[in-house]
């Protein structure tokens, strides 16, 4: 991961996520996941154009058991929107530089 995506896990996931004064992108994915490993050049490739203004961050929901229920999480990947602690947006399934640009620009 690069220096403008954050790992995070059940343990940090208060701190960095709900918590944050900024939005926050997580993004829900497993190793196991081939659509997952298809959007992490997209994310890795718009997150410097977001430094600042969204933090975007990775969990593993395989790392992490506790989380990813919570907020409904049947389908990887899925990018859920955070502001001030809340679900703002959700988008499941792989998306393009295109579409990930809008769906953040729309939402944060």
């Amino acid at each position: 991961m690069s220096e403008h995506i954050t790992p995070i896990t059940d343990a940090t996931f208060e701190e960095e996520v709900l918590n944050s004064e900024t939005p926050v992108l997580v993004d829900y994915w497993a190793e196991w996941c081939g659509p997952c490993k298809a959007i992490s050049p997209v994310l890795e490739d718009v997150a410097p154009g977001y430094a600042g203004k969204v933090k975007i961050v990775k969990m593993n929901i395989d790392e992490n058991p506790n989380t990813p229920p919570k907020y409904g999480i049947r389908s990887i990947p899925t990018l859920m929107l955070f502001k001030n602690g809340a679900v703002e947006s959700t988008k499941i399934g792989g998306l393009n530089r295109t579409q990930l640009t809008e769906f953040l620009d729309e939402n944060s």
